[in-house]
């Protein structure tokens, strides 16, 4: 046992390195019973471990001990260290002796067949030497000693392998030659296995192990070519399993890689982007930018690290190429989209894009910038405060519109989709679209955007000309029925896209229902040429395929219903022009069909479609109702009258006092459609509240039976909520329409005594007798005098004649 300062032992075992010569006791340093590295001497000639005896002496003094020597124990006069050349010189020679033993031992040792204890053995002496080799700063290789430890990743054994890994990492480690063996066949791709199939500390050895390997520049290629190796890595630095030894070299050997182009591709294939944004000043990098799959957090990460960059090689003819395919790739998302525009890609893009001269744009590359432009517009940004000419023009500027038509009319079906895209993004956006339209109605270029619905090669081209026209048809509808009126084509070509044969609802067929229900629903040229071309009957037919749930699509399903119906109420606006509109509606039964409409789903659009297209076909029905012809009275009777009764025809309506039915005449009341009236009173939606009132209105037109109307009315408890649309005040129009209602039925004694008691339905008709249009004033006087609010002077004056 070695003495301490004091005297005492030490509790250090003496664990002498094993070696196969004999090991001379002068080898050995008293203190650490380990054999030599740097023996100095004392002044009383006795030799130890120059670490060793130092840190002796450190001791003494910390515990304000004299310095004594651990051999002998007498105090010593000075402590200098004299270095034992000889002896250091004779070790080295007696471990090189024996290093190369031990080697050759462990070559005999290393093959599978082996015990795995001789194995491990072997292993542990081939580091050991391997370290003590390059602790004394001398090199020895061997290279079927690493071949053969290289073989020992075959075992069947953890252990075998885990240390095998660990042996080869300090074997390789500073020597290329040993680094380039371990390299050779399928070596690398069995360590890189060993990342994903060995449990934790098999590992953290084989990315060690890779680590070491990928310091080699010659190697950092090899690495990266095995199959899943980069993907493997990258995984392994963003893991929260893995301890942080593996994940800090996982890290530093995907550093080490990023010396070859083709790893850094692979990197960022693989979601580790920013050793390619490094590169990007590189054609092929920016290039490769834009051949990558990126999610939105990448996209949005790029933006803002090489978003200006990017744009700057813009500028550069031979890097343009790669920087507007990367910008196309980036600027797909909201938030990347926003960052760009605030880094001020819209002034070059727009300049690439108008510029027509030396060094313009390719092409293919105006393509590129279009889509660019096209994503950019999408995100729905206040496009009118940011400027992008050299005269503070915004993209909504009418010049630069004009200027983007003008281009749609002069370049091809790829560009024309692209930027008719941009114009549908400008046109989506309340803040900008007057200023499209203003520009397209200056321009005169609502016919040449109108001919591309009939194109047929490109369905992109066509989608985005009819999304553009529905966005601009509340704003220039007029102008667009006149142009679909005045050719054959277009009107056609929209029905028989709405009209296709398929399962599927598509995105085309709702676009054009919607566009077509856009259109001012009262130009009966429209209608007459949508009636003869036979379009109403397909409407139907789909309508119907809808309802039977043999075409669905739930994304375009909504849209789609809600624009067929529109479509065909607007044949019921025509019903006092054309004697043909009312025979399509009852070989049809349309009323019926309206009715189902308006109870079967409770899409607000299609329930007011549905209750305008009711009113307008209840309002024909006094002219559609037939009134039977009584027999004349007999001769007696024509004498005695008091002989005559009454003549009873059964079947009669109580409203129109005629034969009625919902299919020929469009009877509400013979189609049961009060109560469902009733119903739709109480929607939350102003739009579908007015025409379902107005429907019901038509059945307390004068020359009808009010007062039966008004008993169907309350008896489908309809009163209440007439009355609550007056008091709620929600509208001028519904409080007009509310006003003339509630006066019809104040005709009724009793109604009326009954609500003149109530309070709150005075002050209403106060109100809008003192606050509405001189229609309704007049009306809601009429009703206060129902009421007895207002004195009725009929009996004291003589009735005026109207002029």
């Amino acid at each position: 046992m070695a003495a301490s300062c004091d005297g005492s032992q030490s509790d250090q075992s003496s664990t002498f390195e094993p070696g196969i010569d004999n090991i001379y006791e002068a080898f050995i340093c008293p203190l650490t019973k380990q054999v030599m590295q740097d023996p100095v001497t004392l002044e009383n000639g006795q030799t130890f471990e120059r670490e060793a005896i130092e840190k002796w002496f450190k001791e003494c003094v910390q515990n304000g001990k004299p310095v004594l020597c651990p051999i002998t124990s007498k105090q010593l006069s000075i402590t200098d260290l004299s270095p034992s050349i000889a002896l250091r010189d004779t070790i080295e020679e007696w471990r090189a002796r024996n290093d190369c033993m031990k080697l050759d031992i462990a070559r005999q040792s290393l093959y599978l067949g082996n015990s795995e204890a001789n194995i491990l053995l072997a292993l542990k002496n081939v580091r050991d030497i391997c370290r003590n080799i390059r602790l004394i700063k001398r090199r020895v290789r061997n290279p079927q000693l690493v071949r053969l430890v290289t073989d020992m990743l075959k075992s069947t054994s953890h252990e075998v392998r885990y240390k095998a890994l660990q042996t080869l990492r300090v074997v390789v480690e500073g020597d290329e030659e040993s680094k380039a063996i371990v390299a050779e066949g399928d070596t690398v791709r069995t360590i890189v296995k060993f990342l994903s199939k060995e449990p934790r500390r098999g590992r953290e050895a084989a990315v060690s192990l890779l680590f070491e390997l990928s310091k080699s520049e010659l190697l950092c290629e090899k690495i990266g070519s095995v199959h899943g190796a980069i993907l493997l890595l990258v995984g392994l630095t963003s893991s929260k399993s893995e301890n942080v030894s593996t994940v800090e070299k996982a890290d530093l050997t995907l550093t080490n890689l990023e010396r070859s182009e083709e790893n850094v591709r692979q990197m960022a294939s693989n979601g580790r982007l920013q050793p390619l944004l490094a590169k990007l000043l590189g054609a092929s990098m920016a290039s490769y930018l834009g051949e990558l799959a990126l999610n939105n957090d990448v996209k949005f990460n790029v933006a803002q690290t090489v978003g200006s960059c990017l744009i700057d090689l813009m500028r550069s003819r031979d890097m343009r190429g790669a920087a507007l395919g990367a910008l196309n790739k980036i600027s797909s998302f909201e938030g990347s989209a926003k960052v760009l525009i605030g880094t001020g890609l819209l002034p070059p893009l727009i300049k690439d894009l108008f510029y027509v001269g030396p060094n313009q744009l390719p092409i293919r590359l105006k393509e590129v910038s279009a889509t660019i432009l096209a994503n950019i517009v999408n995100i729905g940004y206040e496009f009118d405060k940011v400027p992008v000419g050299a005269h503070h023009q915004t993209l909504v500027s009418e010049d630069v519109v004009e200027n983007l038509l003008l281009l749609i009319s002069n370049t091809g079906p790829e560009i024309q989709g692209k930027l008719l895209e941009v114009l549908v993004g400008l046109t989506s956006c309340p803040n900008s679209v007057i200023n499209v339209v203003s520009a397209i109605r200056n321009s005169g270029a609502i016919i040449s955007l109108v001919q591309f619905v009939e194109v047929h090669d490109n369905d992109d081209l066509r989608l985005a000309a009819i999304k553009l026209l529905h966005n601009i048809s509340p704003h220039m509808s007029e102008e667009l029925a006149s142009v679909l009126r005045g050719t054959v084509g277009q009107l056609r070509n929209l029905v028989g896209i709405i009209s296709e044969s398929t399962t599927t609802i598509t995105e085309d067929q709702a676009v054009a229902a919607a566009l077509l229900a856009e259109l001012p629903e009262r130009d009966w040229g429209l209608t007459q040429r949508l009636l003869g071309d036979g379009a109403f009957e397909k409407i139907i037919s789909k309508i119907v395929l809808i309802r039977q749930g043999e075409i669905r699509g739930k994304r375009f399903e909504r849209t789609f219903l809600e624009g067929l119906v529109k479509i065909l109420a607007r044949i019921t606006f025509a019903l006092t022009k054309e004697a043909q509109a009312v025979s399509f509606c009852r070989e049809n039964n349309l009323a019926s069909l309206f009715l189902d409409l308006l109870q079967s789903y409770s899409q607000d659009n299609i329930q007011m479609a549905s209750a305008i297209a009711l009113e307008n076909l209840s309002l024909e029905t006094k002219n559609l109702t037939v009134i039977p012809e009584l027999p004349p009275p007999s001769y007696c009777v024509s004498i005695f009258s008091c002989l005559s009764k009454p003549h009873v025809v059964l079947g009669m309506c109580k409203i129109h006092q005629g034969i009625c039915s919902l299919r020929d005449s469009f009877c509400l009341v013979e189609g049961q459609a009060v109560d469902k009236l009733v119903d739709l009173l109480d929607h939350e939606n102003d739009k579908v509240v007015g025409p379902a009132l107005a429907a019901l209105s038509t059945l307390l037109e004068d020359g009808l039976e009010v007062e039966n109307a008004v008993k169907l009315i309350v008896e489908a408890d309809g009163l209440t909520p007439i009355l609550n649309v007056l008091l709620e005040n929600r509208t001028e129009n519904l409080r007009i329409r509310a006003v003339w209602m509630v006066e019809r039925i104040l005709r009724i004694e009793d109604i009326a005594r009954e609500l003149g008691e109530e309070q709150n339905v005075t002050a209403a008709l106060v109100d809008a007798f003192q606050n509405a249009d001189f229609k309704t004033k007049q009306i809601a006087e009429n009703a206060l005098r129902h009421i007895d609010k207002i004195p009725n002077f009929s009996g004291i004056f003589a009735p005026t004649l109207a002029k």
